[in-house]
């Protein structure tokens, strides 16, 4: 309330930044975007400060129907842009820094339950809720914060340094398209771009950036990485017992998601995007001994007992943007439909009990036994920290 009685402040303009351009960078010239082919888009220029966090993918294409059959159709999927690639790497300096295995079920599960009401509009623009147009033709915008941690969290720009993103085609196109397979459809992609901005700054404040480089200093990037983990086939048994993984200190879980599908992968007349409850009645993480969350879930889908993960998927975004304010973009019908989520939050640990490492188990019951063909997804968030030295253009990861 004070600031209303500050009547002599002086206006303050913000000239550090002069101006802004995003330049688009293509792959190499003999790179084809056929099946299982990878595609590097470098940035070989180092004397640049860029901002990758601002950064996107420009994917153009057009989706053909090879065979016309009465009654049936084809279209893309939602997130079909991501169910197009199987993994995207980020290297700086040669030296990967993020990476997402499984792009399409990783960002789908993540965006589902972090993305705020205003951004899932902006969204359609990238592949979500994707309209195909009668001749096929489309194009997206997907911003590269939706794909890597490290372009989510890391929001400063990146100087001196050799920029490449790496992409692995996906095998087969049934994960991004919806629709019946007797028509025979084909994905042809025209353009894979990267459009990364490139921030020019006052005389001043360069001085002030060729300081920090001169002095030879490493400068940190910390951010949460998303590591996706797989079970192919669950058992048809009603308890199961998943030891994911041993982490390092640094590198230890803080949100946990956890998801399950029954008949949907590869399948082309299913949609990928979605999950089954498959009659979940709990869910238990272990970090070593510690148990999350405390109490048990009690859920029953029969019974429409649901509410508590509704109420877990409401509270996260709070904790995890640190927003003031519960902004859920699904309602707890659309939740329950595309979902539902088991979200853990264990981002407040024992800090001060420093053992070696930590070994990551989630054991969850059913009601009845698990279908067939159901594959379960574990979605870590963790920590985690890189050092780049602009001078020497070395990169090393913190662990």
């Amino acid at each position: 309330m004070t600031d209303i009685l500050n009547i002599k402040s002086e206006p303050v303009f913000d000239d550090r930044i002069v101006k802004i351009e995003t330049h688009t960078y293509n792959p190499f010239a003999n790179t084809t975007f056929g099946y299982s082919d990878e595609i590097r888009i470098p940035i070989q220029q180092q004397d640049l400060y860029t901002l990758p966090y601002e950064s996107f993918l420009y994917v153009e294409g057009k989706l053909t129907k090879n065979k016309v059959v009465q009654g049936a159709s084809v279209s893309l999927g939602n997130n079909c842009v991501a169910f197009i690639f199987d993994e995207i790497r980020y290297e700086l300096n040669g030296v990967e820094i993020d990476r997402n295995r499984n792009v399409g079920i990783t960002s789908t599960i993540k965006n589902y339950v972090t993305v705020s009401s205003d951004r899932s509009v902006i969204l359609r623009n990238a592949g979500w809720d994707a309209q195909t147009t009668a001749a096929g033709y489309f194009n997206f915008c997907v911003p590269l914060y939706v794909l890597l941690g490290f372009c989510e969290d890391y929001r400063r720009v990146v100087i001196n340094a050799r920029h490449e993103l790496i992409l692995i085609r996906a095998r087969n196109d049934n994960n991004c398209l919806t629709g019946d397979s007797t028509t025979e459809p084909t994905l042809e992609l025209f353009k894979v771009q990267w459009r990364m901005p490139h921030v020019l700054l006052s005389e001043i404040n360069k001085l002030s950036m060729l300081r920090a480089l001169e002095s030879g200093r490493y400068l940190s990037m910390a951010f949460r990485s998303w590591d996706l983990y797989e079970f192919p086939l669950l058992q048809s048994t009603t308890k199961h017992s998943w030891a994911i993984k041993t982490a390092s200190q640094l590198e230890k879980p803080r949100y946990v998601i956890f998801a399950m599908q029954t008949g949907r992968k590869n399948i082309m007349s299913e949609d990928a995007s979605r999950f089954d409850h498959c009659k979940l009645t709990n869910a238990k993480l272990y970090l070593n001994t510690e148990c999350y969350p405390y109490d048990d879930l009690n859920l029953d889908f029969d019974k429409n007992r649901c509410a508590i993960l509704y109420d877990l998927y409401a509270r996260f975004c709070k904790g995890y943007y640190g927003y003031e304010y519960l902004e859920p973009s699904l309602t707890f019908t659309t939740f329950l439909r595309n979902g539902p989520f088991v979200i853990i939050d264990c981002s407040r640990q024992n800090e001060s009990v420093k053992s070696g490492t930590v070994d990551v188990r989630l054991d969850f019951e059913c009601k009845e036994n698990v279908p067939a063909n159901t594959t379960a997804y574990c979605l870590i968030i963790h920590d985690r920290v890189v050092q780049y030295n602009p001078l020497t253009n070395v990169v090393r990861k913190i662990t």
